[in-house]
């Protein structure tokens, strides 16, 4: 059952990452345009109007595209200097432990997320310069920040199999 989901899980975290990626460089194709256009100044070009809200917008998607990939992946920080040693059961826990609180992290930050998004659609904010509504941001960054939860799930889910299935048998020596 893991197994099967879990194709389907890493090719929506995949997914999310890659939208991630493409952002990120249109935000980097938008940012050295606009410093062209400020560099040329002289030579009747400008700077494109409102960039950096642009920048925000897509920073904060590409953020949160990019955490269910790294959780799926566990590219988080380990400090496997000292769990090394440890054995594989012990590893198994600490990996159970660490994938519930950051599914924990992943559903309050989320949680609030929303919440801030709510409050942007309450209260019609918009960029100061290109008008547009703020909760737009917000409501992509949802797309990378859902993935996460999912991503959460299946992990610790995974990781819980990983603790309670028995070790395979190491056979020594040669048969007879």
């Amino acid at each position: 059952m893991l197994a099967a989901s879990g194709l389907w899980i890493q090719k929506i975290a995949r997914l999310v990452a890659l939208l991630g990626g493409l952002v990120l460089v249109l935000i980097a194709v938008l940012t050295v345009v606009s410093i062209t256009g400020r560099t040329l100044l002289p030579f009747g070009f400008k700077p494109l109007r409102g960039q950096f809200e642009l920048v925000e917008a897509g920073t904060v998607f590409v953020v949160c595209a990019f955490l269910p990939w790294c959780h799926l992946n566990r590219g988080h920080a380990s400090v496997a200097i000292f769990t090394d040693w440890l054995g594989p059961r012990f590893n198994a826990f600490i990996d159970l432990i660490g994938d519930v609180l950051l599914l924990a992290i992943a559903l309050i930050i989320t949680w609030r997320h929303l919440a801030g998004m709510m409050d942007k659609i309450s209260y019609g904010e918009t960029t100061f310069l290109l008008g547009l509504p703020l909760w737009w941001g917000y409501a992509a960054a949802l797309v990378g920040l859902v993935s996460w939860i999912v991503v959460g799930f299946w992990t610790s889910a995974d990781s819980l199999r990983a603790l309670v299935t028995p070790p395979p048998v190491k056979l020594t020596g040669t048969p007879r």
